[in-house]
């Protein structure tokens, strides 16, 4: 029997993919990069740094920077994105979230979010479910990026269990692969790539019972 449900943020509770598009593309061109939809499926699941070094290597660019210019760069993409997210309401939760936590909250699933997005504070609040997760992963307190399932085991151990105890729910590859890296059951929420690593694969959350799922 499950005990915990551990969640990606975007493509899963909300999609900014295209607000992360924007701020990218505009940081690449900045850069004499140019970048299209196709190339920003790469950047799905990873951190900031990651993104921002495959942009690099795509443009010819990996080796004009330093560390300290990357991590200038990287900081203005976020300040951009940032100042798009303001606009976020929960209007822009995705389709049977909300019932999806308030079910678990019924059963007392605990809920943890894990995501390699730094804003992820903000953005809860803003779509107002922030108090409807017990814990957040922090992405800078981890050593290694999804795939490796680091932040899926931290995300477990925030609510005192093991990852295969836990229901992972993902919308990248990079995300199911470390879900499944460490043991834990992965459902894949496929919205722009088919996730044939999954345990279970949806297009909603509205299409899940928490009751069946918690049988897994």
């Amino acid at each position: 029997m499950k005990k915990g449900f551990i969640f990606d943020l975007d493509g899963v509770i909300t999609d900014t993919a295209n607000l992360h598009y924007i701020a990218w593309k505009d940081l690449a061109t900045m850069m004499d990069i140019e970048i299209d939809l196709a190339f920003n499926e790469r950047l799905k699941g990873i951190s900031r740094m990651d993104s921002l070094e495959r942009i690099l290597v795509y443009g010819g660019k990996e080796n004009d920077f330093s560390l300290a210019q990357k991590e200038t760069l990287a900081e203005e993409k976020n300040k951009h994105y940032v100042e798009l997210l303001q606009d976020l309401t929960p209007k822009d939760l995705l389709p049977g979230v909300t019932e999806f936590l308030s079910a678990a909250r019924d059963y007392q699933i605990p809920c943890v979010v894990a995501s390699a997005s730094k804003n992820a504070p903000f953005i809860l609040q803003k779509l107002e479910v922030f108090n409807m997760f017990d814990a957040i992963v922090d992405p800078s307190t981890l050593k290694k990026g999804k795939p490796d399932p680091e932040i899926f085991i931290r995300a477990a151990e925030a609510i005192n269990l093991s990852p295969k105890e836990a229901v992972g729910f993902e919308d990248a590859r990079a995300g199911i692969e470390g879900i499944k890296a460490c043991g834990m059951f992965a459902v894949g929420v496929e919205t722009t790539e088919s996730l044939e690593q999954a345990d279970l694969r949806i297009k909603k959350l509205n299409e899940l019972s928490v009751g069946d799922l918690l049988q897994k």
